[in-house]
């Protein structure tokens, strides 16, 4: 039985002339014409007669329309062809089926495609003619590659691209690729294949007024559109309307159906010269579409070649919902074991907070977000990229006063609050849970903005130009990229993330209830843990005694006694003698500089700062009289790039932390001509983890031109006496330098990282947090 026609559009169209004003509503599915590469014949189901033709079927057959009107197939086909065609006949419906027929009564007898189906009160026979093309024939073994790599893809990502390359290898195209929709119907070109030379499309968006609702519709209906000639001429049907309705047919199966003119001009501002597109559906939806454009002429697919597109279009959207399940599946399984870990560390900590964000896993690792912030008893921890203290203090007063509910998220803060729009690049997205029942105690996950600017395959707007000396409407006229701001909007927070959320506040009330009947027990212990400790302080401060004073006390005898030994006895000694005195000397000084290591080392972790109003131009100036001497030594050239600030920090300390990275940097270059430079980093500066808000940190660097650090050696020089080089070259050292600047710059509640290039020199970064 017949489907109710489409009803999306303007009928009252038909006919007139579509613009850019009207288009939304043109009547898409009844253009009253068909692309010229075949012809169609539409048939009474009843009396199997001709009542419309299109027009080019004198092109093909040599007959004039009106010759075929009223006919049956037996005017075209010999019996026995046409008794196979009409046992097909009662059979069809929507579905269009392929029978390859020779047309007997007509001059040449030529072979062609039938393509059949049943569709609003009409049979469509749709002939195309068969090209002598080994080409169009569908092979085998490169279907089950494809399918076989649909399948196996591990993630959807890979599915996509999978599917893309597999389309365009199948149909020869210069490029094809794959929309993903949004909720806001817009497309992202999510997967791309392209002929080399071609500009890449792949993370491109497009405004949804690209595809208009009525043609979305028809994409549900009809899984794929084909126009193998872009400039082609409309052919119209004879008669345009239907004798019987009075309406012209809906042409929404029909696989010559004419296209919209307002898309042919918007392909061919585009270069395009042949497209197809295949319909991606998931649940009844439009999930996307994948789309081939080809810009070096008219190029014919043959019906089996597109039929398999369509297949693999088909395949893609039954295995689609799969992987994007397996892909929440990964992701839920990651949330679910770092949440796992987290609740051990929470339980396991002394302090449960502190569980929260000092070991790993933390909060950041729970939930994918930029930064993460605790607000508890009046302190706040910051994680990652966040807002700074004053912002996450007002955002806390603001859901004390707006905010009822345990867990509050939203994927654009400034929304609903304007004061937001301050700290939107770090935090446009927050997910928060209400640690207790008494005001002022959160935790916050952040995400940023999801795009500052999102890149657009052309102006949204429609542009007007001139044609006749008069003003038209057109589809956009240029292909090139433009940037629209997208504001104050963050990724979602999806439903796995606000359930991990609420779990880890559940679990910290738990605790909390624990700690709460602990309390005098504890209270009783803290007392003789605070006795206890002070013991244990002093005893690390004894300790610190012998090791700076009795323990160097033999050392530097044995080096003097060794250095006596040489000078005394040198030429009573042979060669093998001398070298073992000269390894015992250098032993026990390498011997006084780790003691002096190891006593700095603990000094930085137990000694809390004086901090004060530091200005770091005095402090710089300080360390560099002190290494004078060591400057002159390996002549290098200390510089100053502009003012330096004026700093909250331990004056002490810092000059400490400037002292290690100048004495580095004059040990570690080779070049004749070496130099140093101190400076204050401004404009965007990102560390290893995020990007750094200025108005909570200085962020100072200490460049070189000396050997450069290999990338793979980042993370590990900050490890106590990690060398990367031994003993004899560059002046030896004991490895505890950066791990003493590392401890320093913590303590100032900042991070120090670096940048460099092998043989180019090498730059360390380190952050002071403006809040000391």
């Amino acid at each position: 039985m017949d489907q109710p026609r489409l009803n999306y559009t303007d009928e009252s169209l038909f006919g007139k002339e579509i613009t850019l004003t009207n288009c939304d509503r043109e009547p898409i599915h009844i253009p009253g014409s068909v692309q010229p590469y075949g012809f169609l014949l539409c048939l009474d189901p009843k009396t199997h007669r001709v009542v419309q033709v299109s027009a080019n079927v004198q092109d093909y057959l040599g007959l004039p329309p009106q010759e075929l009107i009223d006919a049956g197939l037996d005017r075209l086909l010999g019996p026995e062809r046409l008794a196979e065609v009409e046992t097909l006949l009662p059979t069809l419906n929507e579905t269009p089926k392929l029978h390859g027929v020779r047309l007997d009564h007509v001059a040449g007898q030529p072979f062609f495609k039938f393509i059949l189906h049943r569709y609003d009160e009409l049979l469509w026979v749709e002939l195309e003619p068969v090209a002598d093309d080994p080409a169009g024939a569908i092979n085998l073994p490169v279907l089950n590659t494809t399918l076989s790599q649909m399948i196996e893809a591990d993630t959807l990502q890979a599915f996509c691209q999978h599917t893309v390359e597999q389309v365009r290898g199948i149909i020869g195209f210069d490029r094809v690729m794959m929309y993903r929709f949004g909720a806001d119907e817009s497309g992202e070109v999510v997967a791309e294949d392209h002929a080399p030379g071609l500009e890449p499309f792949l993370g491109l968006h497009y405004p949804a007024t690209d595809i208009p609702q009525q043609a979305r519709v028809m994409y549900l209906k009809n899984w794929l559109r084909f126009i193998p000639d872009v400039s082609y001429a409309p052919v119209p049907l004879v008669p345009v309307r239907n004798p019987d309705t009075g309406r012209p047919p809906d042409m929404t199966h029909a696989v010559l159906r004419s296209v919209s003119p307002i898309h042919i001009q918007y392909l061919q501002n585009m270069g395009v010269t042949a497209s197809m597109s295949i319909s991606l559906i998931q649940d009844g939806k439009l999930w996307g579409m994948i789309l081939g454009h080809h810009y070096s002429g008219p190029r014919l697919v043959g019906y089996e070649l597109r039929d398999m597109c369509v297949f693999v279009g088909k395949t893609f959207s039954a295995l689609l919902k799969g992987k994007e399940e397996r892909e929440d599946q990964a992701y839920q399984l990651r949330i679910r074991e770092n949440q796992l870990r987290l609740f051990d560390l929470l339980t396991e900590s002394p302090n449960f907070i502190e569980g929260l964000y000092q070991h790993r896993p933390n909060l950041l690792d729970v939930i994918d977000c930029g930064g993460a912030a605790i607000c508890f008893e009046g302190e706040i921890v910051l994680l990652g990229n966040t807002p700074t203290r004053s912002q996450v203090q007002e955002l806390a007063h603001w859901m004390q006063e707006h905010v009822t509910q345990d867990v509050f998220y939203t994927n654009s803060y400034a929304q609903q609050n304007p004061a937001g729009r301050a700290f939107r690049a770090s935090a446009s997205g927050i997910l928060g849970i209400s640690l207790a029942k008494q005001p002022g105690d959160y935790v916050f996950w952040f995400r940023p903005e999801l795009i500052q600017t999102v890149t657009w395959a052309g102006q949204q707007q429609k542009a007007e130009v001139l044609q006749d000396g008069q003003l038209h409407l057109s589809p956009r006229q240029s292909f090139e990229s433009w940037k629209q701001s997208v504001e104050d909007t963050a990724a979602p927070w999806k439903p796995i993330e606000i359930r991990a959320a609420r779990e880890i506040r559940l679990h910290i009330s738990d605790i909390r209830l624990n700690v709460f009947n602990e309390l005098q027990a504890r209270a009783i212990s803290l007392a003789r843990l605070n006795t206890e400790l002070a013991r244990s302080n002093e005893e690390l401060d004894s300790f610190a005694y012998v090791a700076s004073h009795d323990l160097k006390e033999p050392l530097r005898g044995i080096h003097n006694y060794s250095l006596f030994l040489l000078e005394d006895y040198t030429d009573k000694l042979d060669a093998d003698g001398t070298a073992k005195l000269q390894t015992l000397v250098r032993l026990s000084q390498r011997m006084e500089a780790l003691i002096d290591s190891l006593l700095q080392l603990s000094r930085v972790g137990r000694l809390e700062l004086a901090v004060e109003d530091v200005d770091v131009n005095q402090v710089l100036a300080g360390v560099a009289d002190l290494l004078q001497p060591r400057l002159e030594q390996t002549g290098t050239t200390l510089r100053v790039e502009g003012q330096l600030p004026t700093l909250r920090a331990d004056r002490v300390r810092l000059g400490e932390i400037l002292n290690n990275l100048l004495t580095n940097a004059m040990r570690y270059n080779d070049k004749p001509e070496k130099y140093v430079t101190v400076g204050l980093a401004a404009g965007e500066v990102r560390s290893p983890k995020g990007p750094l808000n200025l108005a909570d940190f200085h962020v100072l660097y200490v460049r070189d031109n000396g050997i450069g650090i290999d990338p793979k050696h980042f993370e590990t020089i900050f490890r106590l006496f990690k060398r990367l080089h031994s003993q004899e070259k560059y002046g030896g050292s004991t490895g505890a330098g950066l791990a003493i600047v590392k401890k320093m710059v913590e303590k100032h509640g900042g991070e120090v990282w670096l940048e460099s290039v092998p043989g180019r020199g090498t730059t360390f970064f380190f952050s002071l947090s403006k809040h000391l």
